[in-house]
């Protein structure tokens, strides 16, 4: 099973487009996640959303906004709203997980192997062999 990160930005109109992405895949609507992170001192978050892999071919899209978005337990932002109001619209709950920043790694093909790893020992993709 091939999983990749489709990376989109962390603006107002990335948001917009990871609801629409949301809104249209319904049926293929897997998990979504909310990634906490710091980086340089301040609490970060990405948002995930992951679809159920196409019925023919060996691809399991996982999109994110990454780690542009802060994070406040007590006050979240318009982002945060925008996209927990599009769980609430989908009826999906939205997963949080702390993980550590993309800084970490030397680079993001690192990052995001880290990252299918977590996934994949909680379950919330598939495993390799599938």
């Amino acid at each position: 099973m091939n999983q990749r990160f489709i990376e989109l930005g962390e603006g107002y109109s990335d948001i917009f487009e990871l609801r629409e992405i949301i809104e249209r895949n319904q049926d293929r609507l897997e998990h979504l996640l909310l990634l906490k992170t710091e980086i340089n001192g301040k609490s970060r978050c990405s948002f995930v959303v992951i679809l159920k892999p196409a019925r023919t071919g060996d691809f399991q899209p996982v999109y994110i906004c990454k780690e542009g978005i802060p994070y406040e337990e007590n006050k979240p932002s318009q982002r945060i709203l925008l996209f927990q109001e599009a769980a609430a619209n989908a009826h999906k709950e939205i997963i949080g997980l702390q993980v550590k920043s993309s800084k970490s790694f030397a680079d993001d093909k690192l990052y995001y192997q880290y990252l299918i790893g977590i996934l994949r020992m909680n379950r919330y993709i598939l495993p390799l062999h599938w």
